[in-house]
């Protein structure tokens, strides 16, 4: 154990976590979420029995969000709904993203098969026992001091 390191981040994710470089994409999926036909040989974590939120409040507490783009943080739309409404659990999850983002950053909604289209290209995926529909995300990992540019 560590002192200061949320128990859900397990040795194999703190790993993938840091071997991730900027701009790299993590997918936190729910329980439905079909990750071993995306990952295609990457890596993918399995946390059974965990939220979603508990795993992004986890993975945001270490994980910089990418600084340099517009929408660092995706997540699922909801299919089925005029016009697309958030989840419970979507709120949830924005709540706990949006003291990550800075000013003009905002988490991007994404249609069903966009999401699948941009999980396609992740590093690596985190999955939870989120019960939730449509409750899958995506991080772009930042750098460290990226604030600190003259």
């Amino acid at each position: 154990m560590l002192k200061g390191i949320n128990p859900l981040l397990t040795p194999e994710l703190l790993k993938i976590l840091m071997e991730m470089g900027h701009d790299d994409a993590l997918v936190l999926g729910d329980a439905n979420f079909t990750a071993m036909r995306f990952a295609a040989g990457k890596p993918v974590i399995r946390l059974p029995g965990t939220s979603m939120a508990q795993v992004t409040h986890a993975i945001t507490s270490v994980l910089p969000l990418a600084a340099d783009v517009a929408h660092p943080v995706a997540f699922m739309q909801a299919s089925g709904t005029e016009p697309p409404a958030l989840s419970a659990l979507q709120r949830e999850v924005l709540a706990l993203v949006e003291p990550e983002l800075r000013s003009g950053q905002s988490a991007e909604p994404l249609e069903r098969f966009a999401f699948y289209e941009r999980a396609r290209a992740a590093y690596a995926y985190v999955m939870t026992g989120e019960l939730q529909p449509f409750g899958n995300f995506i991080l772009r990992k930042g750098a460290i001091g990226e604030n600190l540019r003259p």
